[in-house]
């Protein structure tokens, strides 16, 4: 599954299908009281299922180089790949972005600011009319760049962090990150750049601190934005020691629909099977909306599946991103019609799609089985039978001791 960020564009004319086949979970009876989301009542989630000319929001890691290794690192980031798609090479995908009108782009990394051209592909893209969002730790976001970001119109920031307290956050992302990421949010809110995003992985120690991340987002004039935690990357060593429990899932969904202004990239549509959906597109836009490009130039079907399984083709192929976002076997499968497979006989399956395609993968379930952190229990049991079964890590970036980054090292971003 993928965060689906959909921009305030209209999206490019619809294209074609998505996939399936079976396993076996107890029945369900379908409930009087299942809400359907207006996306799903008025049928753009079946367009959307087929595909797009165009995907709506395009995930882009620019390099695997960081500055902190946090433990649930999608991409086990750390260390640069000397493969690295060259400066030339990321204008030319630029290039095609533009002319596929793709009218969005999320980068990230590793830390994208680290890369030496980072802040020219950024003026590349939005004098293209790409417009661009880009995650970052904070730790290269000094005042100078913090102005420089709020005069921009067509850039977005957003600062991650995993909890409102250092012990909470550095626990994940290594000592003294939060002090850093709180000063590059003082930055840009003394620039005057409102809106900026936080974002905050949800794991079960951070869960109990919804309201005070709120409360932090409102502080600096910024937009919280929660996204759901996968056992991707770094993030299938601490699947286990940090995935939120039943009880808590119930309380961020409770807590989700009291505040439909936070933003969540469609990352808990999961938990719509437990009654009135969440505000989003309720299903995976994997191979169908959205994608990602890595490093070195492969293309994926979602930012949480990297791996040789999900791996569409590449931009420094013949035909570039368009023949591969329009042509792969890989995506033309994922917009098949999809069958329900193992929730057939769950009634709440209009609701939650079957979960996250990366989360399944990752532990171990068929892509046609249920939800690892199915809210009505069918994914546990399987998780835990299929502990031996789960596939190795394709990519491994991690460097072999964990980083202290401190405030007093906050660094120019320029360089």
């Amino acid at each position: 599954m993928t965060d689906t960020a959909v921009a305030p564009t209209t999206p490019p004319d619809t294209a074609t299908g998505s996939a399936a086949t079976a396993l076996g979970v107890p029945t369900t009876a379908k409930p009087h009281s299942l809400v359907l989301s207006p996306v799903k009542r008025s049928g753009l989630a079946e367009q959307l299922k087929a595909g797009l000319d165009a995907p709506i929001c395009l995930t882009w890691e620019l390099t695997y180089a960081c500055n902190l290794q946090c433990i649930h690192c999608l991409s086990s980031s750390g260390r640069r790949d000397p493969r690295e798609l060259t400066t030339t090479e990321a204008e030319a995908v630029i290039d095609e972005l533009q002319r596929m009108q793709v009218f969005y782009i999320n980068i990230g990394g590793g830390e994208p600011t680290i890369r030496s051209d980072f802040w020219h592909l950024i003026d590349y893209a939005t004098d293209h009319g790409v417009g661009v969002k880009f995650s970052t730790n904070g730790s290269r976001i000094d005042a100078s760049v913090a102005r420089r970001l709020a005069a921009s119109d067509y850039v977005d920031v957003q600062i991650s962090i995993d909890g409102a307290d250092a012990a909470t956050n550095d626990a994940v992302r290594g000592e003294g990150s939060l002090e850093v990421a709180q000063q590059a949010m003082k930055h840009l809110h003394n620039a005057g750049f409102k809106g900026f995003k936080i974002s905050v992985v949800m794991t079960r120690h951070n869960i109990a601190q919804v309201d005070e991340l709120e409360a932090m987002a409102a502080r600096f004039d910024a937009e919280l934005r929660l996204t759901r935690f996968r056992p991707s990357g770094r993030g299938a060593d601490s699947w286990y020691q940090l995935h939120p429990t039943e009880a808590q899932q119930r309380l961020l969904y409770r807590w989700l629909l009291d505040r439909p202004e936070v933003l969540t990239g469609d990352s808990f549509f999961h938990l719509s099977a437990l009654g009135e959906p969440l505000p989003g597109l309720n299903l995976c836009g994997a191979g169908r909306v959205v994608c990602l490009i890595d490093p070195i130039g492969d293309v994926y079907a979602c930012p949480f599946v990297l791996h040789d399984e999900f791996r569409a083709g590449s931009v420094r192929d013949h035909g570039g991103f368009q023949r591969v976002w329009q042509h792969s076997e890989l995506f033309a499968e994922l917009r098949e019609p999809q069958s329900a497979g193992a929730c057939a006989s769950c009634g709440h399956f209009d609701a939650c799609q079957g979960g996250c395609m990366a989360a399944k993968f990752f532990t171990g379930i068929p892509l046609d089985g249920p939800d690892p952190e199915c809210v009505l229990g069918h994914g546990e049991p399987l998780v835990d039978a299929a502990r031996s079964a789960r596939p190795s890590l394709a990519l491994d970036h991690s460097r072999p001791s964990p980083v202290k980054l401190l405030a007093r090292n906050h660094r120019a971003a320029r360089t």
